[in-house]
């Protein structure tokens, strides 16, 4: 069993910008990190989580379109650990952010919440 433990998040003005990260533990745990595509998605509510960034086994990137530019996504394979750099936050980038494989199998974390304020 693999588990997703998920922080970073908090409460920023438009414009600032914030470090999340998801520490990926477990038997499965290295490997899992190293040989899937793990990404982030976000959820706000009533709706479904957003795809927002992904990063291959091989270390390529690719984001949702209105993210480009602005997130950053990026992995440690030796920590178990996967990082998704925002800057220049916008109050629609207000959500709970979550990371998993892509596609999704595994159980979803807590999530951390991300609040940016005009």
């Amino acid at each position: 069993q693999v588990q997703l433990v998920e922080s970073g998040g908090g409460l920023v003005q438009a414009g600032g910008s914030l470090r999340l990260t998801c520490v990926v533990s477990g038997r499965t745990a290295k490997r899992t990190i190293g040989s899937s595509t793990m990404a982030w998605f976000r959820q706000t509510p009533g709706k479904g989580r957003e795809f927002v960034a992904g990063i291959g086994s091989a270390g390529n990137s690719f984001y949702l379109d209105n993210t480009r530019g602005r997130f950053t996504i990026s992995k440690d394979n030796y920590k178990n650990t996967v990082y998704l750099d925002i800057n220049n936050l916008r109050p629609d980038d207000t959500a709970v952010y979550y990371c998993n494989t892509n596609p999704t199998t595994l159980s979803w974390g807590q999530g951390t919440q991300v609040t940016v304020s005009s």
